[in-house]
């Protein structure tokens, strides 16, 4: 992959400097809600809407066996902004459907979520991507918020089981590096540039959320894995969060 050597203007500098005007304009009070919208995967046919069954008085779902991957970290949940609107997977985001949003799981991946403080537990499907919250590892829709105590504490410790997946979780898929939000189009236009002149075989990408910042995305050429991981560890340590996230 061509890279630009760094000169006087590192990336580091520039997300740093852009940080630092993020944080003395931004003093509105933040939404529980951070998943960006993003921009639409060319060649991706939407998912089949079926649902994982959650049976009433039920709460772990109608999908059993071992699960072949788990992870424990914090959740959170999206609504409103994001309602109607299309998600990661080509389909339209219904908040009161039992989805949630992972960063690296493939989509259409079901999993049961475990509320670690309250024992309650929910089968959800990954349908988006996010949370993109440094220290949060899923974001679940309304109803699974509900399902699962998070709504009103709006975060809470989870322990995430994977119980099917469509694709290989260890090899494969498409990957890209995301980063922000930014609070205006020139933050992330500043930004994207200079992200384009430095890889310069990558395609990057800017884009707005509903809840108004703005995001870059860049994704590198063949949308390899190792490429993405490569570029991740080259934008850290960084003021502005920088994402690995899988496409498909």
């Amino acid at each position: 992959m061509n890279r630009d050597t760094f000169r006087d203007t590192p990336l580091r500098l520039t997300l740093c400097l852009l940080a630092a005007a993020m944080l003395g304009g931004c003093t509105h009070k933040q939404t529980p809600v951070q998943v960006p919208s993003p921009p639409a995967i060319s060649g991706q046919k939407p998912a089949p809407p079926a649902e994982p069954a959650n049976r009433a008085g039920d709460k772990t779902g109608g999908v059993a066996g071992k699960p072949i991957f788990e992870q424990t970290g914090l959740a959170s949940w999206y609504g409103a902004p994001y309602h109607n609107r299309r998600g990661s997977n080509g389909e339209v985001y219904d908040m009161n459907a039992m989805t949630a949003a992972h960063l690296t799981l493939p989509l259409g991946s079901i999993v049961r979520v475990t509320n670690v403080k309250t024992g309650h537990s929910a089968v959800v499907r990954i349908t988006d991507r996010g949370p993109f919250v440094e220290g949060r590892i899923l974001d679940l829709s309304l109803a699974a918020a509900r399902a699962l105590d998070v709504y009103l504490p709006g975060t809470a410790k989870v322990r995430m089981q994977v119980l099917e997946a469509p694709a290989s979780l260890d090899t494969g898929g498409r990957w890209a590096v995301q980063i922000g939000g930014f609070p205006g189009e020139q933050n992330a236009e500043e930004v994207a540039d200079h992200l384009q002149r430095r890889y310069q075989t990558a395609k990057v990408l800017k884009f707005a959320s509903p809840t108004g910042d703005w995001w870059v995305r860049v994704r590198v050429r063949d949308d390899d894995r190792g490429r993405a991981e490569g570029m991740l560890q080259e934008m850290q340590p960084s003021e502005a969060p920088a994402f690995l996230v899988r496409l498909d």
